[in-house]
Protein backbone atom coordinates (compact mmCIF):
# COMPACT_ATOMS: atom_id res chain seq x y z
CA UNK A 1 0.00 0.00 0.00
CA UNK A 2 1.36 3.24 -0.94
CA UNK A 3 2.39 5.46 1.82
CA UNK A 4 1.08 8.78 1.50
CA UNK A 5 2.46 10.38 5.13
CA UNK A 6 3.54 13.95 4.06
CA UNK A 7 6.97 13.21 6.65
CA UNK A 8 9.66 12.72 5.02
CA UNK A 9 12.86 12.41 6.87
CA UNK A 10 16.23 12.89 5.25
CA UNK A 11 18.41 9.56 4.20
CA UNK A 12 20.96 10.33 6.40
CA UNK A 13 18.09 9.46 9.31
CA UNK A 14 18.27 5.88 7.82
CA UNK A 15 22.11 5.80 9.02
CA UNK A 16 21.88 6.23 12.23
CA UNK A 17 20.67 3.76 14.87
CA UNK A 18 18.61 4.66 18.08
CA UNK A 19 21.23 6.56 20.42
CA UNK A 20 22.60 3.92 23.08
CA UNK A 21 22.79 6.32 26.17
CA UNK A 22 19.22 7.49 25.27
CA UNK A 23 17.76 4.01 24.94
CA UNK A 24 19.68 3.14 28.40
CA UNK A 25 18.23 6.44 30.41
CA UNK A 26 15.00 5.29 28.77
CA UNK A 27 14.89 2.36 30.46
CA UNK A 28 16.30 3.61 33.12
CA UNK A 29 14.12 6.02 33.95
CA UNK A 30 10.96 3.48 33.40
CA UNK A 31 12.02 1.58 36.18
CA UNK A 32 12.54 4.70 38.27
CA UNK A 33 8.72 5.80 37.38
CA UNK A 34 7.65 2.52 38.87
CA UNK A 35 9.77 3.05 42.03
CA UNK A 36 13.18 1.02 41.32
CA UNK A 37 16.22 2.17 42.45
CA UNK A 38 18.12 1.98 39.53
CA UNK A 39 22.24 1.92 40.02
CA UNK A 40 23.63 4.21 37.05
CA UNK A 41 26.58 3.38 35.45
CA UNK A 42 25.60 3.63 31.95
CA UNK A 43 26.18 6.97 31.27
CA UNK A 44 29.44 9.38 32.08
CA UNK A 45 26.94 11.80 33.78
CA UNK A 46 28.83 13.20 36.60
CA UNK A 47 27.04 13.55 39.74
CA UNK A 48 29.53 15.61 42.20
CA UNK A 49 28.89 19.51 42.43
CA UNK A 50 30.74 21.82 40.02
CA UNK A 51 32.83 24.04 42.37
CA UNK A 52 31.42 26.41 44.76
CA UNK A 53 33.43 29.30 43.10
CA UNK A 54 32.15 28.73 39.75
CA UNK A 55 28.46 28.19 40.75
CA UNK A 56 28.72 31.73 42.91
CA UNK A 57 30.02 33.21 39.80
CA UNK A 58 27.54 32.00 37.44
CA UNK A 59 24.42 33.03 39.67
CA UNK A 60 26.39 36.74 40.38
CA UNK A 61 26.64 37.26 36.49
CA UNK A 62 23.63 35.74 35.52
CA UNK A 63 21.34 38.63 37.46
CA UNK A 64 23.21 41.06 35.10
CA UNK A 65 20.87 42.15 32.67
CA UNK A 66 23.73 42.86 30.17
CA UNK A 67 24.28 39.13 30.28
CA UNK A 68 21.11 38.34 28.99
CA UNK A 69 21.96 39.50 25.55
CA UNK A 70 23.23 37.25 22.76
CA UNK A 71 27.18 36.53 24.05
CA UNK A 72 30.43 36.32 22.20
CA UNK A 73 29.62 33.62 19.74
CA UNK A 74 33.47 32.38 19.79
CA UNK A 75 34.08 32.73 23.47
CA UNK A 76 34.65 36.37 25.26
CA UNK A 77 38.33 37.34 24.84
CA UNK A 78 38.95 36.48 28.74
CA UNK A 79 37.78 33.34 28.80
CA UNK A 80 40.00 32.63 25.74
CA UNK A 81 43.02 34.25 27.25
CA UNK A 82 42.17 32.26 30.41
CA UNK A 83 42.37 29.13 27.65
CA UNK A 84 45.49 29.76 26.90
CA UNK A 85 46.86 30.92 30.27
CA UNK A 86 46.08 27.06 30.71
CA UNK A 87 47.57 25.52 28.02
CA UNK A 88 50.69 26.73 28.77
CA UNK A 89 50.39 26.32 32.75
CA UNK A 90 49.91 22.30 32.12
CA UNK A 91 51.03 21.39 28.50
CA UNK A 92 53.93 24.40 27.72
CA UNK A 93 51.98 24.88 24.44
CA UNK A 94 51.66 28.62 23.47
CA UNK A 95 48.00 29.57 22.23
CA UNK A 96 46.98 32.55 20.23
CA UNK A 97 44.02 33.39 21.95
CA UNK A 98 42.51 35.33 19.60
CA UNK A 99 43.13 33.21 16.45
CA UNK A 100 44.02 29.38 17.97
CA UNK A 101 40.73 29.22 20.42
CA UNK A 102 37.33 28.69 20.21
CA UNK A 103 34.36 27.63 22.64
CA UNK A 104 31.99 25.28 21.99
CA UNK A 105 28.20 24.23 23.48
CA UNK A 106 30.67 21.32 25.03
CA UNK A 107 33.12 19.02 22.90
CA UNK A 108 30.13 16.80 21.49
CA UNK A 109 28.87 19.65 19.87
CA UNK A 110 32.45 20.89 18.65
CA UNK A 111 33.15 17.85 17.00
CA UNK A 112 30.18 17.52 15.72
CA UNK A 113 30.10 21.08 13.98
CA UNK A 114 33.70 20.93 12.87
CA UNK A 115 33.02 17.63 11.07
CA UNK A 116 30.39 19.63 8.66
CA UNK A 117 32.87 22.06 8.17
CA UNK A 118 35.79 19.26 7.39
CA UNK A 119 34.65 16.52 5.47
CA UNK A 120 31.62 15.51 2.80
CA UNK A 121 30.66 13.25 0.49
CA UNK A 122 33.72 11.50 -1.10
CA UNK A 123 35.77 12.23 2.16
CA UNK A 124 36.70 9.75 4.35
CA UNK A 125 37.65 9.86 8.24
CA UNK A 126 39.99 7.04 10.20
CA UNK A 127 38.07 6.44 13.53
CA UNK A 128 40.26 4.08 16.05
CA UNK A 129 37.31 1.73 17.21
CA UNK A 130 35.47 0.76 19.80
CA UNK A 131 34.60 4.63 19.46
CA UNK A 132 32.32 6.88 21.34
CA UNK A 133 29.19 7.13 18.80
CA UNK A 134 29.84 10.77 18.16
CA UNK A 135 33.31 10.14 16.27
CA UNK A 136 31.75 7.77 14.16
CA UNK A 137 28.51 9.52 13.39
CA UNK A 138 29.41 13.16 13.34
CA UNK A 139 31.17 12.21 10.07
CA UNK A 140 28.34 9.83 9.29
CA UNK A 141 25.99 13.19 9.56
CA UNK A 142 28.39 15.17 7.54
CA UNK A 143 28.12 12.29 4.56
CA UNK A 144 31.55 10.97 4.95
CA UNK A 145 32.55 7.49 4.96
CA UNK A 146 33.92 6.38 8.35
CA UNK A 147 36.66 4.02 8.11
CA UNK A 148 36.94 2.33 11.87
CA UNK A 149 40.60 0.76 12.82
CA UNK A 150 40.61 -1.43 15.69
CA UNK A 151 42.00 0.31 18.57
CA UNK A 152 43.57 -3.76 19.93
CA UNK A 153 46.35 -4.76 19.76
CA UNK A 154 47.38 -1.16 20.44
CA UNK A 155 51.24 -2.04 18.75
CA UNK A 156 49.80 -2.40 15.50
CA UNK A 157 47.20 1.09 15.69
CA UNK A 158 49.82 3.32 13.75
CA UNK A 159 50.41 0.01 11.04
CA UNK A 160 46.96 -0.22 10.43
CA UNK A 161 46.38 3.52 9.74
CA UNK A 162 49.54 2.92 6.96
CA UNK A 163 47.54 0.76 5.28
CA UNK A 164 44.80 2.53 5.03
CA UNK A 165 46.76 5.53 3.81
CA UNK A 166 48.30 3.24 1.57
CA UNK A 167 45.77 1.33 -0.58
CA UNK A 168 42.60 4.15 -0.18
CA UNK A 169 42.01 6.70 -2.76
CA UNK A 170 41.33 9.21 -2.18
CA UNK A 171 43.24 9.25 1.08
CA UNK A 172 41.35 9.86 4.31
CA UNK A 173 41.16 13.43 4.91
CA UNK A 174 40.69 13.26 8.78
CA UNK A 175 41.75 11.26 11.85
CA UNK A 176 39.95 11.15 15.01
CA UNK A 177 41.71 10.07 17.88
CA UNK A 178 40.90 9.84 21.59
CA UNK A 179 43.44 10.14 24.34
CA UNK A 180 42.45 9.27 27.11
CA UNK A 181 39.94 6.82 25.29
CA UNK A 182 36.36 6.86 25.84
CA UNK A 183 35.13 3.57 26.02
CA UNK A 184 38.33 1.67 26.64
CA UNK A 185 40.27 4.18 29.19
CA UNK A 186 43.36 3.61 26.98
CA UNK A 187 46.11 5.89 26.97
CA UNK A 188 49.45 6.96 25.23
CA UNK A 189 52.26 9.20 25.25
CA UNK A 190 53.76 11.99 23.32
CA UNK A 191 55.58 9.49 21.38
CA UNK A 192 52.65 8.52 19.54
CA UNK A 193 51.68 11.51 19.19
CA UNK A 194 54.72 12.38 17.02
CA UNK A 195 54.22 9.64 15.04
CA UNK A 196 50.64 10.55 14.30
CA UNK A 197 51.70 14.34 13.23
CA UNK A 198 54.47 12.57 11.08
CA UNK A 199 51.99 10.46 9.29
CA UNK A 200 49.27 13.47 9.17
CA UNK A 201 52.04 15.11 6.67
CA UNK A 202 53.00 12.57 4.99
CA UNK A 203 49.36 11.27 4.40
CA UNK A 204 48.03 14.50 4.29
CA UNK A 205 45.37 14.14 6.70
CA UNK A 206 43.80 16.62 9.86
CA UNK A 207 44.15 15.23 13.60
CA UNK A 208 41.24 15.41 15.79
CA UNK A 209 41.81 14.88 19.05
CA UNK A 210 39.03 14.46 21.19
CA UNK A 211 40.72 15.52 25.13
CA UNK A 212 37.97 15.46 27.24
CA UNK A 213 39.48 12.61 30.02
CA UNK A 214 42.83 15.19 30.06
CA UNK A 215 42.58 15.90 33.71
CA UNK A 216 41.30 12.36 35.11
CA UNK A 217 44.12 10.21 35.26
CA UNK A 218 45.31 7.33 37.85
CA UNK A 219 48.27 6.02 39.44
CA UNK A 220 50.79 9.18 39.00
CA UNK A 221 50.01 9.22 34.96
CA UNK A 222 49.72 12.25 33.52
CA UNK A 223 47.86 12.47 30.21
CA UNK A 224 49.82 14.61 27.21
CA UNK A 225 48.23 17.27 24.94
CA UNK A 226 48.27 16.71 21.28
CA UNK A 227 49.38 19.85 20.77
CA UNK A 228 52.47 19.43 22.87
CA UNK A 229 54.14 17.62 20.10
CA UNK A 230 56.00 19.93 17.61
CA UNK A 231 53.89 20.43 14.40
CA UNK A 232 50.98 19.64 15.89
CA UNK A 233 49.32 22.72 15.75
CA UNK A 234 50.54 22.04 11.73
CA UNK A 235 47.71 19.62 10.96
CA UNK A 236 45.19 19.49 13.90
CA UNK A 237 43.04 20.82 16.97
CA UNK A 238 42.16 19.36 20.39
CA UNK A 239 38.68 19.26 21.95
CA UNK A 240 38.31 19.96 25.33
CA UNK A 241 35.38 20.16 27.78
CA UNK A 242 34.46 21.60 31.01
CA UNK A 243 32.14 18.70 32.17
CA UNK A 244 34.50 16.15 33.61
CA UNK A 245 37.44 17.75 35.20
CA UNK A 246 34.69 20.65 37.04
CA UNK A 247 32.11 18.44 37.40
CA UNK A 248 29.98 20.94 34.39
CA UNK A 249 28.77 18.70 32.58
CA UNK A 250 25.07 20.25 32.34
CA UNK A 251 26.31 23.62 31.65
CA UNK A 252 28.05 22.63 28.50
CA UNK A 253 31.08 24.74 27.61
CA UNK A 254 34.07 22.93 25.98
CA UNK A 255 36.74 24.38 23.63
CA UNK A 256 38.93 23.66 20.52
CA UNK A 257 42.26 25.01 20.35
CA UNK A 258 44.78 24.39 17.80
CA UNK A 259 45.39 25.01 13.93
CA UNK A 260 43.96 28.40 13.26
CA UNK A 261 42.21 27.51 9.93
CA UNK A 262 40.45 24.66 11.04
CA UNK A 263 39.35 26.90 14.37
CA UNK A 264 38.49 29.39 11.77
CA UNK A 265 36.52 26.73 10.00
CA UNK A 266 35.10 25.62 12.99
CA UNK A 267 33.62 29.46 13.88
CA UNK A 268 32.37 29.97 10.20
CA UNK A 269 30.26 26.93 9.96
CA UNK A 270 28.85 27.76 13.96
CA UNK A 271 27.90 31.33 13.31
CA UNK A 272 24.88 29.73 10.74
CA UNK A 273 23.95 27.62 13.93
CA UNK A 274 24.29 29.26 16.93
CA UNK A 275 25.22 32.33 18.90
CA UNK A 276 27.32 30.70 21.32
CA UNK A 277 27.56 29.86 25.21
CA UNK A 278 25.29 32.21 28.25
CA UNK A 279 27.71 34.69 28.87
CA UNK A 280 27.24 34.05 32.84
CA UNK A 281 28.48 30.71 32.01
CA UNK A 282 31.63 31.86 29.88
CA UNK A 283 32.90 34.06 32.86
CA UNK A 284 32.18 31.23 35.34
CA UNK A 285 34.55 29.06 33.19
CA UNK A 286 36.80 31.64 33.56
CA UNK A 287 36.73 30.95 37.07
CA UNK A 288 37.11 27.42 36.55
CA UNK A 289 39.98 27.91 34.35
CA UNK A 290 41.81 30.68 36.59
CA UNK A 291 41.13 29.26 40.00
CA UNK A 292 40.07 25.99 40.58
CA UNK A 293 43.31 23.92 39.48
CA UNK A 294 43.20 22.60 42.85
CA UNK A 295 39.67 20.72 42.99
CA UNK A 296 41.31 18.65 39.92
CA UNK A 297 43.61 16.37 42.09
CA UNK A 298 40.57 16.15 44.54
CA UNK A 299 38.70 14.76 41.87
CA UNK A 300 40.54 12.56 40.09
CA UNK A 301 41.42 10.47 43.60
CA UNK A 302 37.51 10.25 44.07
CA UNK A 303 37.21 8.29 40.73
CA UNK A 304 40.58 6.71 41.15
CA UNK A 305 38.77 5.60 44.91
CA UNK A 306 35.34 4.62 42.95
CA UNK A 307 37.59 2.90 39.82
CA UNK A 308 39.60 0.58 42.62
CA UNK A 309 36.37 0.10 44.65
CA UNK A 310 34.05 -1.50 41.28
CA UNK A 311 37.06 -3.24 39.71
CA UNK A 312 38.02 -5.35 42.95
CA UNK A 313 34.61 -6.14 42.86
CA UNK A 314 34.75 -7.89 39.49
CA UNK A 315 38.42 -9.25 40.18
CA UNK A 316 36.35 -10.75 43.39
CA UNK A 317 33.92 -11.87 40.77
CA UNK A 318 36.16 -13.85 38.57
CA UNK A 319 36.19 -11.26 36.05
CA UNK A 320 39.38 -10.41 34.06
CA UNK A 321 39.63 -6.35 34.37
CA UNK A 322 41.95 -4.14 34.35
CA UNK A 323 42.12 -1.09 35.98
CA UNK A 324 42.19 1.80 33.95
CA UNK A 325 44.57 4.97 34.27
CA UNK A 326 42.66 7.72 33.19
CA UNK A 327 39.09 8.47 32.44
CA UNK A 328 35.75 7.96 34.18
CA UNK A 329 34.83 4.39 32.67
CA UNK A 330 36.18 0.62 33.65
CA UNK A 331 36.21 -1.12 30.52
CA UNK A 332 35.17 -5.21 31.23
CA UNK A 333 35.09 -7.84 29.73
CA UNK A 334 32.36 -9.92 30.05
CA UNK A 335 33.33 -13.41 30.97
CA UNK A 336 32.37 -16.88 29.74
CA UNK A 337 29.53 -17.96 29.44
CA UNK A 338 27.56 -15.06 30.02
CA UNK A 339 28.89 -13.40 26.70
CA UNK A 340 27.49 -15.95 25.23
CA UNK A 341 23.93 -13.53 24.97
CA UNK A 342 25.69 -10.20 23.49
CA UNK A 343 26.11 -7.08 25.57
CA UNK A 344 23.13 -5.91 25.25
CA UNK A 345 21.28 -8.17 25.93
CA UNK A 346 23.34 -8.74 29.26
CA UNK A 347 23.33 -4.76 30.26
CA UNK A 348 19.22 -5.85 29.67
CA UNK A 349 19.54 -8.43 32.00
CA UNK A 350 21.78 -6.30 34.44
CA UNK A 351 19.00 -3.84 34.44
CA UNK A 352 15.79 -6.09 34.82
CA UNK A 353 17.19 -8.36 37.05
CA UNK A 354 20.01 -6.67 39.34
CA UNK A 355 18.51 -2.54 39.26
CA UNK A 356 22.14 -1.74 37.49
CA UNK A 357 22.59 0.44 34.37
CA UNK A 358 25.02 -0.72 32.38
CA UNK A 359 26.50 0.32 28.94
CA UNK A 360 26.82 -2.70 26.12
CA UNK A 361 29.97 -2.08 23.99
CA UNK A 362 28.22 -3.07 20.86
CA UNK A 363 27.13 0.72 21.15
CA UNK A 364 30.30 1.61 20.42
CA UNK A 365 30.53 -0.27 17.30
CA UNK A 366 31.31 -4.13 16.12
CA UNK A 367 34.70 -3.84 17.98
CA UNK A 368 33.16 -3.42 21.71
CA UNK A 369 31.37 -6.60 21.55
CA UNK A 370 31.62 -8.75 24.25
CA UNK A 371 32.74 -5.83 26.47
CA UNK A 372 30.53 -3.46 28.86
CA UNK A 373 31.47 0.27 29.37
CA UNK A 374 30.64 0.84 33.50
CA UNK A 375 31.00 4.61 34.49
CA UNK A 376 32.59 5.75 37.87
CA UNK A 377 30.00 8.19 38.72
CA UNK A 378 27.91 6.54 41.66
CA UNK A 379 30.08 6.50 45.40
CA UNK A 380 31.75 3.63 46.36
CA UNK A 381 29.14 2.41 48.26
CA UNK A 382 26.82 2.22 45.50
CA UNK A 383 29.33 0.60 43.36
CA UNK A 384 29.76 -1.87 45.93
CA UNK A 385 26.04 -2.77 45.98
CA UNK A 386 26.28 -2.39 42.06
CA UNK A 387 28.57 -5.95 42.55
CA UNK A 388 26.65 -7.86 44.62
CA UNK A 389 23.44 -7.05 42.69
CA UNK A 390 25.40 -8.03 39.61
CA UNK A 391 26.31 -11.07 41.09
CA UNK A 392 22.93 -11.92 42.60
CA UNK A 393 21.53 -11.55 39.17
CA UNK A 394 24.04 -13.93 37.48
CA UNK A 395 23.57 -16.90 40.12
CA UNK A 396 19.91 -16.35 38.91
CA UNK A 397 21.15 -16.84 35.21
CA UNK A 398 23.27 -19.84 36.65
CA UNK A 399 20.58 -21.49 38.12
CA UNK A 400 17.98 -20.80 34.83
CA UNK A 401 20.69 -22.92 32.85
CA UNK A 402 19.46 -20.87 29.80
CA UNK A 403 23.29 -20.07 28.48
CA UNK A 404 24.18 -24.12 28.59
Amino acid sequence: MEDKSIIKLANRMDQLPPYLFGMINAMKMEKRRKGDDVIDLGMGNPMDPTPDAVIEKLIEVAKDPKAHRYPESSGMKNLKVEIAKYYERHYHVNLDHDQETYFTIGSKEGISHLCLALMGPGDSVLVPAPAFPIHIYAAVIAGATVLRVPLYPEENFLNRIVAICESCYPKPKVLMVNYPHNPTGVVTDKNLFKEIVALAKKYQFMVINDFAYSKITFDGYQAPSFLEVDGAKDVGVEFGSFSKSYNMAGWRIGYCVGNKDIIKALGQIKGYFDYGIFSAIQVAGIIALRDCDDTIPELASIYQARRDVLCEGLVRMGWDVKPPKAGMFVWAKIPEPYAKMGSMQFAIEMMNRANVAVAPGIGFSEEGEGYLRLALVENEERLRQSVRQMKKALAQIDQEGNLS
